[in-house]
């Protein structure tokens, strides 16, 4: 019994053995690689290249006032729409003294004037009607008295508009009007404001920033590597990182002819008519990325460009072709590219196995060095 025990158990040693020595081989036995295999897909291929910038409006003017003085009161607020003509702001005026007291000195004088005139005429007028004077004489004492009357409110008119800002002729400039029809983008001075006017040597205070915010723009910045590929007409695609899922179309419309460096780089400015939809609203000021378009094929052959090897120079694309259970290395011919997708002019067809990226066996784990 005993020797029939031990030779059980040297038996079981054995065959575990054995079969540890089995599974151990068949552990380090190598695989074949197994690669996906590729077919060419119908693709829309389109070069690009990007810019960054930002939406404006293609014109955004400043209302700037023709008078000095402080604001009284604001008629309208950053968003509201005007029309052209529309009031946005009064300035009450503070008189300069010296012109203040010219003014009402010229007063005072042609005051003086009228009563000596008028004292004239009706010391002549009855002598005139007993015929004692001739008419003629007469006519020019008439004459003065108007001419004196006619300087009188003239002075009381200019004093009006040195205190005032306004005349009894005209509404005078302390209103401010909208010159254009449009959104206001932004009011800077606030009620109280001291403001400057405009004039030869100052460009006055802004009163508000008014633009038409159905015709924009986009502005930004091309490199001189990309600029010579860049031509005017060339359509736009526009992102807005500020609105997630959409896109706005553009056509390229100035491409600066002088470039300016920055950061080390030549940057050449570039603009872009922003076609607006139904419904689409933008904001002045939002950054965007401009992907001008380059090329573009429709519906056209295509791998993956990962798949595709190239030689030394870059003038010739091969692909590896299933043959049999084996690769065959095949020469093609390639058109345009964007990074991902390559399309295929020549070489091989629709229904042509191409070896693809190698897969990975399940649980295999990636070592990054």
């Amino acid at each position: 019994m005993k020797k029939i025990l031990k030779y059980l158990l040297f038996t079981g040693l054995a065959v575990l053995f054995i079969w540890t020595l089995y599974f151990l081989y068949q552990k380090s036995a190598s695989k074949p690689d197994e690669f996906k295999v590729e077919k060419l897909a119908r693709n829309k291929v389109v070069k690009k290249t990007v810019a960054n910038g930002k939406i404006v409006p293609r014109k955004e003017i400043l209302i700037k006032p023709v008078v000095s003085g402080i604001i009284a009161e604001l008629y309208v607020e950053a968003g509201e729409v005007v029309k052209r003509d529309q009031p946005l702001a009064k300035i009450k005026i503070v008189p300069d003294m010296l012109s203040l007291s010219n003014a009402e000195n010229r007063v005072r004088n042609a005051e003086i004037a009228v009563q000596n005139t008028q004292l004239n005429f009706d010391r002549n007028k009855p002598l005139a009607d007993k015929g004692v004077i001739s008419a003629a004489e007469m006519q020019t004492f008439d004459v003065a008295l108007k001419n004196a009357k006619q300087e009188l409110a003239a002075a009381q008119e200019a004093l009006q508009v040195v205190r005032d800002g306004i005349s009894r002729s005209s509404a005078g400039n302390t209103i401010v009007r909208s010159t254009i029809d449009g959104m206001v983008l932004d009011v800077p001075v606030k009620e109280g404001n001291s403001v400057i006017e405009r004039n030869n040597f100052n460009e006055g205070t802004t009163i508000a920033a008014i633009a038409d915010m159905n015709d924009l723009i986009f502005q930004g910045k091309v490199d001189e590597s990309e600029v010579g590929k860049v031509k005017l007409g060339m359509p736009v695609v526009l992102t807005v990182g500020a609105i997630d899922n959409a896109k706005w179309d553009a056509d390229l419309e100035y491409i600066a002819p002088k470039g300016v460096e920055e950061n080390g780089a030549i940057q050449f400015e570039i603009r872009a008519a922003v076609k607006l939809k139904d419904g689409q609203t933008l904001r002045s000021g939002y950054s965007a990325n401009a992907d001008i378009v380059l090329e573009q094929r429709d519906s056209v052959y295509t791998v993956p460009e990962s798949i595709v090897e190239f030689n030394d120079k870059g003038d010739s694309a091969f692909v590896q072709v299933k043959d049999g259970k084996d690769w065959k290395r095949t020469h093609i011919r390639t058109g345009l590219s964007d990074g991902i997708n390559l399309e295929v002019l020549e070489g091989v067809g629709p229904e042509t196995e191409l070896k693809g990226a190698k897969v990975e066996p399940e649980g295999a784990s990636i070592t990054v060095n």
